[in-house]
């Protein structure tokens, strides 16, 4: 009977352990996905589950690069694909050979009926897509989920406002 006890107890141990392992993670990348899309200068590309627009993918780059953040073709890993610029644009030119593919969560769960990006509108408002004009997007909401041992997945949703956003390119 003990062992039965301390076997069970154990194994939800661990199981709440690898769920708030997975929760933390994801929660990271969203903070660090918020970063990214929060000093985008523009955006050029707006899908449910893609997204490409010029930022700073790293604190330390001297000039905005190209980052696609987009799903593989079974929804199960986030990319984001960072391509660096000769200077900002419009005056700078990608450099495709550096280009690199970087793996943001590698066990992306998505929420049941939910999409990776939702645009918003100056009102706050989800914006219906296709969007003919993406200067008109004041926000992006970011919707992560959590892969969990039990039957409903943690999802994280939070709304980042385009601080950088350059509306004269």
């Amino acid at each position: 009977m003990f062992y039965t006890f301390f076997k069970t107890n154990l194994f939800t141990y661990l199981n709440l352990q690898k769920d708030a392992s997975s929760f933390t993670d994801v929660a990271g990348q969203s903070a660090r996905i918020a970063n990214v899309i929060r000093g985008a200068t523009d955006i050029t590309s707006a899908a449910a589950n893609d997204l490409v627009a010029y930022a700073y993918f790293f604190p330390t780059d001297t000039y905005v690069s190209e980052v696609h953040y987009y799903l593989n073709a079974d929804s199960t890993v986030l990319y984001a694909d960072v391509t660096p610029m000769t200077s900002n644009p419009p005056i700078g030119t990608l450099i495709t050979a550096n280009k690199k593919t970087y793996t943001i969560i590698s066990d992306f769960q998505q929420t049941q009926g939910q999409t990776l990006f939702n645009y918003l509108n100056s009102s706050g408002s989800v914006m219906t897509l296709p969007i003919a004009d993406l200067h008109t997007i004041k926000g992006v909401r970011v919707n992560l989920g959590a892969d969990t041992s039990g039957t409903v997945n943690q999802a994280i949703t939070l709304d980042v406002s385009l601080r950088n956003r350059k509306t004269n390119l």
